[in-house]
């Protein structure tokens, strides 16, 4: 891992300043973005895991340098929102005091790992996190920001929908494999050949010259007829994939959905009060380890039938700049009348940041009103323009198509 008991915030602080207004890439600790209500400033917990400590740091630091509001991401990351260009060196200082930051942005840029939130003492999942974690700390692998890695070693695909270039899993025979995104098969390796076979893949990517300005992908870039190396392809299906959890009690804990992926710093320092640890998920919930009951705090969404967890929604207006409609608010009265079987996605913009993919639904913010699509996403053709949030929710039946 990177040397944390070195940093100097001092020493990167006049570089990130300059960077605050840079657009088209993701937030880091070190590469804040600018947004409505501030600077977003996301923190990578190594291993997909917050101790109750770490937790409690982080709800202190959000409160003292932000505006309070933290949310979970859907790479599994935190963001801390409301921070002023003052309070970024010192937030810096507070996160690296806490171990949660390697010293060398370089370093911290690569070590972009999601980690399934339901592993077990002694099932080899921490450790094969952390060997990556000090595997990619030592190494310079020039990946672009976007390239990441997924552990998804369980006896089912949690992360199957989730956004990684690189992912270490289970074989349908249960032994590890290594497998490229977007590669029906991967390689099998044993528990020790796991990290090194995994950033081979990633050098491989790197050496076969698809950067694209430094955006590109694993999986398009094998979909445009780019063979893998025999030595990397592997012939190992992949074991069976399963829809992501919701909010309930298993063996090992509790987990809790957030609205929008979203808690206040109080949220997050209750939680931190409940347990040894918590778990961040791609799926905008949480994981408490060891909890037997599921918790009751405003702002936790804790049955599975929920409807608000069947509806995505961006920041919006006012606090994304480029959005051109409020939307969590439309997206909320929205999502008591969305059947068992429907998804709703509200975006700003048609961006689509807080869900690439295609919905049954998508609102898209315009100049105009909304865009109605149905069954796909932000980019494809709109069934509706200009629709105003007063007239889809006079009659949100017509609008979902139950009417």
């Amino acid at each position: 891992m990177g040397n944390t008991a070195q940093f100097d915030c001092r020493r990167i602080a006049g570089s990130v300043m300059n960077r605050f207004t840079i657009k088209g890439w993701c937030p880091s600790v070190y590469r804040p973005m600018l947004s409505g209500d501030g600077l977003v400033v996301r923190i990578r917990p190594r291993c997909g895991r917050l101790s109750a400590a770490q937790a409690r740091g982080v709800a202190d630091l959000a409160a003292r340098y932000g505006n309070g509001l933290i949310d979970v991401t859907g790479r599994a990351n935190l963001q801390i929102r409301g921070v002023s260009a003052a309070a970024h060196e010192p937030l810096l200082d507070g996160l690296a005091r806490l171990g949660l930051i390697d010293a060398d942005e370089e370093c911290e840029a690569q070590r972009n790992v999601l980690v399934a939130p339901f592993w077990n003492e002694g099932d080899g999942t921490h450790l094969l996190a952390t060997g990556l974690d000090q595997a990619l700390a030592a190494s310079r692998l020039g990946v672009p920001a976007k390239f990441g890695f997924a552990l998804d070693c369980g006896p089912q695909r949690l992360l199957a929908r989730a956004q990684a270039d690189v992912r270490i899993e289970r074989g349908v025979a249960g032994g590890l494999i290594v497998r490229a995104d977007g590669a029906e098969q991967g390689r099998l390796v044993g528990p020790d050949e796991a990290v090194n076979a995994a950033l081979s893949l990633a050098k491989w990517f790197v050496e076969s010259g698809v950067m694209r300005g430094g955006r590109g992908r694993m999986a398009p870039h094998l979909a445009s007829s780019t063979k893998l190396p025999d030595t990397l392809a592997g012939n190992t299906i992949p074991a069976p994939a399963v829809a992501a959890p919701s909010p309930g009690l298993d063996v090992r804990g509790a987990l809790v959905g957030l609205v929008f992926g979203q808690m206040e710093s109080a949220t997050l320092e209750f939680l931190a009060g409940l347990a040894p640890g918590l778990r961040l998920t791609p799926w905008r919930m949480v994981f408490i380890e060891g909890l037997s009951e599921m918790p009751r705090h405003d702002g936790l969404v804790t049955r599975a039938d929920d409807p608000i967890l069947r509806v995505t929604a961006c920041a919006g207006a006012p606090v994304c700049p480029q959005a051109h409609a409020e939307t969590r608010g439309l997206a909320a009265a929205l999502a008591p009348h969305l059947p068992a079987d429907m998804r709703l996605h509200v975006s700003g913009c048609a961006k689509g940041c807080a869900h690439p993919g295609a919905s049954s639904i998508t609102l898209v913010g315009t100049e105009d009103g909304f865009d109605l699509i149905h069954d796909g996403c932000t980019r494809d053709a709109a069934a509706a323009r200009g629709l105003d949030p007063a007239s889809l929710l006079a009659n949100p039946a017509a609008l979902l198509g139950v009417g």
